[in-house]
């Protein structure tokens, strides 16, 4: 089957009771790259807007941030 990512940053400020809006203030990345990532709208992902992201909420392992689905056909 083939494979889609999926980037749980929604989950992941939920999670941490934190909003878009900071963490674009830590980050330093415009607002709507900081939506599309939580809502699941881009398609691909520039390295370093995931670095910054992941720097902000102190991960560590990518597989907290980004995971790998099937997709059903």
């Amino acid at each position: 089957m083939p494979l889609k990512f999926t980037v749980r940053l929604k989950q992941i400020l939920f999670e941490r009771g934190m909003t878009q809006k900071e963490l674009v203030e830590l980050t330093g990345l415009r607002p709507a790259a900081i939506s599309e990532f939580a809502n699941n709208r881009r398609s691909v992902i520039n390295t370093e807007h995931l670095v910054r992201v992941a720097e902000a909420l102190n991960i560590k392992d990518i597989s907290e941030l980004i995971r790998f689905e099937e997709v059903k056909q």
